[in-house]
């Protein structure tokens, strides 16, 4: 594989930066931060082996204050337009949990969540990520214990906050240099900018996953979107996804709410 992916919606490119510490040569297209419109933006076709983003995920948040724009699925749309015309191996969209399933014709998606915590970072931040394979190849996280040190997320918001924590605290966080700088912006436009990425340690730990991306031969991945591989006729890895598990199917309507066992975990798999 020749590892040139191309990054869209990348602002300053926290996760392309991630996949560039990693070994993967990175192509960054059009930003409205920069001006640019991902709209009239079309890549070649066949020459990149993967394309990742996280298209604007403000229509999606729980943490909105308005109702949607109908913008971000716009940019749904957008992102998957540029995926069929560019016709990668693989893709990779983060955003947060609640964003819809892409429908990308001619490729296996797997939804994966995955806190910062899990990463050795020292901030709460969980994001969501769906990877598709036109292989059928499925990622495996490298997960570890969450720290119990983890300071309060990283907002793109906090800029406007009195209180807010130093520049340097703030890029720290994210992954960045301490004395990181982006010249000609303004105080809450560059945390906006930086808030608003994939923690670099996060985003390293995904790149390594794909770069061992495989096909699940022997073992299925965990149903509850951890990543985790399960065999046999399991098919949630530990009892927190049991429990994660139920809560899904809770807030879909699917079941009354209880405790999952693991007799109805295998039940439910048996059934799909």
């Amino acid at each position: 594989m020749s590892n040139l992916i191309l990054s869209l919606f990348p602002g300053i490119d926290l996760l392309g930066r991630g996949f560039e510490a990693e070994g993967f040569c990175v192509v960054r297209g059009p930003d409205a931060l920069w001006g640019g419109d991902i709209r009239g933006f079309h890549p070649p076709d066949g020459r990149f082996e993967g394309v990742i983003g996280g298209p604007p995920c403000q229509d999606f948040s729980r943490a909105r204050r308005s109702a949607p724009t109908g913008y971000g699925l716009e940019m749904l749309s957008e992102f998957t337009r540029v995926v069929t015309e560019a016709k990668p191996v693989w893709f990779l969209m983060e955003n947060v949990p609640t964003v819809p399933t892409l429908d990308v014709h001619g490729y296996h998606i797997q939804r994966v969540d995955l806190d910062a915590r899990e990463c050795d970072s020292t901030q709460s931040r969980l994001r969501h990520f769906q990877y598709g394979d036109q292989r059928g190849y499925v990622i495996i996280l490298e997960r570890n214990a969450k720290r119990s040190d983890a300071r309060p997320c990283c907002m793109a918001s906090e800029g406007k906050r009195h209180g807010r924590r130093t520049w340097a605290d703030f890029c720290e966080l994210q992954g960045l240099p301490r004395d990181f700088t982006l010249p000609g912006m303004s105080i809450e436009a560059r945390y906006k900018a930086v808030g608003n990425g994939v923690p670099i340690p996060m985003a390293r730990v995904i790149a390594r996953s794909v770069t061992a991306a495989r096909a699940p031969v022997g073992f299925r991945v965990c149903e509850c979107g951890c990543g985790r591989p399960v065999g046999g006729r399991r098919v949630t890895a530990t009892v927190a996804c049991r429990k994660r598990l139920q809560r899904q199917r809770d807030a879909a309507g699917v079941t009354v709410s209880g405790a999952v066992t693991l007799f109805e975990c295998e039940s439910l798999g048996e059934s799909q």
